[in-house]
């Protein structure tokens, strides 16, 4: 974004939008057919007006010109497969654009409050990322960090992994009347997690992530789960349910097993990129939270 504004580019935002660009091209293409019909002698002198065009320009609208980098943008943009009808398509709505710009600003619309409050906001946005850029300076990711990180995932793995689905509630009433339904009643687990469930897993029924721990469970040994969780979990065969909840700070969870495998796991070269990726996410965090940490500092906030 940054390199679009350093070089004036003003036209490829226009069309970073598969959508808005198929929208534009079937309003703007007509248009342009029609011109040519209507008014042959004005297309054809337009077209030897073309060939004394400076080199890289492809177009002039009233005075204003559009380069050939602007067309190679929008078509690099487009994401579509580059080809003589694409650019002139993109060559066609670059002029559109041109145009639409020269109409609102003969109208002033570029002193209208609205239009001035989102060019502040704007340019407040690129201002804070271009800080950021260069203030946040994550530690780099190594080589050696990415296999300590995939060989201590592997320590904490169990001899089996679980798949589970989760009923969270917030009290005890409410979990006993889930339970009673689930053993009495022979009720559905997915759509009692439906319609009970607090937890995000609730529209997928309760569903959660294959999980694995090493056993006997041990603290920070449990791939970010509680441990009271866990442990009940262990303990559940494929198809049971928890017999009672079990109560994390104030939420109370009911466990059921779907399926259990012994544990897979994928080897260092298909899980390296994965998880250099997650590392250099927390680098960022990080450093990004240093950056925080020193403005608050050096800052005096009311509030």
């Amino acid at each position: 974004m940054q390199n679009e504004i350093n070089q004036g580019n003003r036209t490829t935002a226009f069309v970073r939008g598969v959508a808005a660009a198929v929208v534009l091209s079937a309003i703007i293409a007509p248009a342009f057919a029609a011109q040519k019909q209507s008014a042959p002698a004005t297309a054809q002198a337009a077209s030897s007006a073309g060939a004394l065009l400076p080199a890289g320009v492809v177009a002039r609208v009233n005075g204003v010109s559009i380069a050939q980098t602007d067309v190679d943008a929008a078509v690099r943009q487009s994401g579509k497969p580059d080809s003589p009808a694409l650019r002139a398509a993109m060559k066609n709505e670059l002029i559109a654009r041109e145009l639409f710009r020269q109409a609102a600003q003969k109208q002033h619309y570029d002193t209208h409050a609205d239009v001035k409050a989102s060019l502040e906001q704007a340019k407040t946005m690129l201002m804070m990322q271009a800080y950021l850029r260069d203030a946040v300076k994550p530690v780099p990711v190594t080589d050696a960090d990415v296999k300590a990180k995939y060989d201590a995932i592997v320590a904490s793995l169990g001899q089996n992994e679980y798949k589970p689905s989760a009923i969270v509630v917030k009290d005890a009433a409410t979990a006993q009347t889930v339970l009673e339904q689930l053993k009495k009643k022979g009720a559905d687990f997915s759509q009692l997690a439906k319609q009970y469930s607090q937890a995000p897993s609730a529209v997928q029924g309760g569903s959660l992530n294959w999980v694995s721990f090493k056993t006997p469970i041990t603290e920070g040994q449990t791939q970010g789960w509680p441990q009271p969780l866990a442990e009940a979990l262990v303990k559940l065969p494929q198809g049971a349910v928890s017999s009672t909840p079990v109560q994390v700070g104030d939420a109370f969870w009911i466990l059921r097993v779907d399926q259990m495998r012994p544990t897979q796991i994928p080897t260092f070269d298909q899980s390296k990129d994965q998880l250099r990726k997650e590392l250099e996410q927390v680098a960022v965090a990080k450093a990004t939270a240093q950056v925080v940490t020193d403005l608050v500092k050096s800052a005096h906030i009311e509030q």
